[in-house]
C-alpha cells in the first residue's frame, strides 16, 4: 500500500510539475488551484467511504 501511495504520489507531482510549465499565468495561481481541487477530491472519497 505505502509503495504504490508513494509512486502516484512522485508521478502526481510530476504531471503537476508539467502542468505548471505549460499552463499560461502565474504558476502560482495555478498551484493553489491544484492543490484545493485535491483536497475537495479528498475530503469527498473521505466521505464517500465513510458511509
Amino acid at each position: 500500500m505505502a509503495r504504490s501511495t508513494l509512486g502516484w504520489s512522485l508521478l502526481s507531482s510530476g504531471v503537476v510539475t508539467l502542468l505548471l510549465l505549460v499552463l499560461p499565468g502565474d504558476s502560482l495561481w495555478w498551484g493553489l488551484a491544484l492543490l484545493i481541487a485535491g483536497v475537495v477530491l479528498l475530503w469527498r472519497r473521505g466521505r464517500e467511504r465513510r458511509y
